[in-house]
């Protein structure tokens, strides 16, 4: 049930960035607020805001940050790269010395 709900949050966070993308909203000159853009996912915004993926530059007028977007994305395949390790290992620890 956890990875359905964190596989939703980041086709969530996934879809709001490519919104940010498409309407050109990446740099602080070319900020847009959430309503020009057709957004209405609070939540999205608010988890992406405290990653710093979007930048507030006035009261709801926001930018996507891409590099920090990207380092985001990077931190996240690390860790599951990680966790998918540590499983496999355990998994094989187990086997040979479980019995």
């Amino acid at each position: 049930m956890g990875a359905a709900v964190a596989a939703i949050l980041l086709a969530q966070e996934r879809r709001l960035v490519d919104a940010f993308a498409r309407a050109g909203a990446t740099s602080p000159t070319t900020a847009r607020s959430l309503h020009t853009m057709g957004i209405s996912d609070e939540r999205a915004v608010r988890r992406l805001h405290r990653h710093a993926v979007l930048r507030e530059t006035a009261p709801g007028v926001y930018y996507l940050d891409v590099e920090v977007w990207e380092a985001v994305r990077r931190t996240r395949r690390r860790m599951v790269l990680i966790l998918g390790i540590v499983i496999l290992t355990a998994a094989i620890v187990l086997a040979v010395f479980g019995k």
